[in-house]
């Protein structure tokens, strides 16, 4: 499975300041132009910049939603291979522990070996 990293602060932070300083690019000569015509270039420009800036955070947010969903199937996955793997252990363990019980028990009951003292 091949997952995306994600990205880090800085990168945001300045995938935000350059679409910033595109908006501001594309606002600035509607406000400085007096003409009707460039006003509404301008508008036209700016929706579309926004359109633009909205599609690529959709992108994003369905690619991390995507990403979520892939690890939460691998969770799974590895889960349903663990549980057996834990419940085998468990079993395995409390075998054990009965055997260990019963030697136990069985050394209690045998008889004390003279003393090999010469």
């Amino acid at each position: 499975m091949n997952i995306a990293t994600p990205l880090d602060s800085a990168e945001i932070e300045k995938s935000v300041e350059v679409e910033m300083h595109e908006l501001a690019r594309i606002i600035s000569p509607g406000f400085h132009q007096g003409e009707p015509g460039d006003a509404e270039t301008s508008a036209d420009n700016l929706t579309a910049l926004l359109r633009g800036v909205s599609e690529r955070s959709i992108r994003e947010i369905e690619n991390l939603v995507d990403e979520l969903q892939a690890l939460r199937k691998k969770l799974r996955s590895d889960s349903d291979r663990i549980e057996p793997d834990i419940a085998e252990h468990t079993a395995l363990s409390q075998q054990v522990m009965q055997l260990t019980n019963i030697i136990s028990e069985s050394v209690k009951k045998l008889p004390e070996a003279p003393s090999i003292n010469q």
